[in-house]
């Protein structure tokens, strides 16, 4: 049976247990982010901040093979059939709830420094995006311009910020215009930036989940509406790991409120807010199949499939029956879309030879 290829939007790398135990001086190594496990529990401490999360013997037993190996990792994804790979970080995640300026600084450089040697140095088929401070701006804008010159394509930015930060404000102004002129994505991640255990009860497993997913429609709402993607069109932006159907579904309420609220709507838009959704907003998923739907039923084209490699509700070991079960019946174009063809707006990928896929 022939191996469907494709690109993922969204997979994880694990950094090093002691990266920045090495990589920081000795007063901050202290306070970057470090876990320790328990029997039940894994403990984060961040900044002098804690989390506690519930461990599950599961994580470990399904993990894949290259999870910390990145020689390993790409015969991982030649057998699972993904050729380009978004790689966002884990423990990397949680620098952006450090609140001093110069830990957030040093973390998210070395961070970066890590990346840039052990992954794009090494391979082209993984993307790694730049991590930036959230605790300053301008440490912020002048990570993102040395990242850009280190030849990163995307940053990673939280779905949720601290309130009073939230992505429509004017503060932002100097990291989109880096980014556009650069031509680097806005790679949000769902599940970062806030608590995602929100509610305990009946259902609550289910419930967290979606509440993890909300913050990046969010994103998408105060961007466009707050005019950011409006002032800078050729800034594109993506919800990683969110689904996708939901991209008409809050184009069609925000036009309604841009056309039937217009009298109290500032900024106003140069364009409908379902336009601008279309050109410069993107979404990636691993399972729905009313993603493929949104694509082969609707105009909204920008989405995108991801493999969450190497994460428990991952594809890992059954992607090729994923696959074919998403695009059993679709027209090729529609496939070619979803699993190629946005992922290559965003990201210059290495074209396979014949001889790689005939892995």
């Amino acid at each position: 049976m022939t191996k469907i290829w494709a690109n993922s939007a969204d997979s994880h790398v694990l950094e090093p247990d002691d990266l920045w135990l090495q990589a920081l001086p000795k007063r901050l190594a202290e306070r970057a982010p470090r876990s320790e496990r328990g029997d039940r529990f894994e403990v984060l401490y961040i900044d002098g901040d804690q989390v506690s999360r519930q461990l599950n013997d599961m994580m470990d037993a399904i993990r894949p093979p290259g999870a910390r190996d990145l020689d390993v990792r790409l015969k991982d994804l030649d057998q699972e059939g993904v050729w380009g790979q978004v790689a966002f970080p884990s423990m990397g995640f949680w620098h952006v709830l450090i609140r001093d300026q110069e830990l957030a600084r040093e973390v998210v450089r070395s961070w970066n420094d890590w990346a840039h040697a052990e992954i794009m140095q090494r391979t082209d088929r993984i993307f790694t995006p730049a991590c930036v401070s959230m605790a300053n701006m301008d440490d912020a804008v002048t990570e993102l311009e040395r990242a850009a010159e280190l030849g990163f394509q995307a940053v990673f930015l939280p779905t949720q910020t601290a309130a009073g930060e939230e992505y429509g404000l004017d503060r932002w102004e100097p990291l989109w215009t880096v980014a556009e002129r650069a031509g680097m994505a806005l790679a949000f991640h769902i599940g970062t930036g806030g608590d995602t255990v929100v509610y305990r009860g009946p259902g609550g497993a289910v419930v967290n989940f979606m509440e993890t997913t909300y913050p990046g429609m969010r994103v998408v709402s105060h961007m466009v509406a707050g005019g950011a993607l409006d002032r800078h069109p050729d800034l594109k932006i993506f919800i990683a790991e969110g689904g996708a159907s939901w991209l008409p579904a809050i184009a069609d309420r925000m036009d309604e409120a841009y056309r039937q609220h217009g009298i109290f709507v500032r900024p106003k838009l140069s364009r409908l807010p379902s336009e601008i959704i279309k050109q410069q907003v993107y979404a990636s998923f691993q399972h729905d199949v009313s993603a493929v739907d949104t694509v082969r039923y609707t105009d909204y084209q920008n989405v995108m499939w991801g493999d969450d490699y190497p994460h428990l509700e991952g594809t890992y070991g059954h992607t090729q029956e994923t696959l074919r079960g998403l695009f059993d019946g679709v027209p090729d174009e529609v496939r070619e879309r979803v699993t190629r063809g946005a992922f290559k707006e965003l990201f210059t990928v290495p074209d396979q030879t014949p001889q790689q896929a005939a892995v």
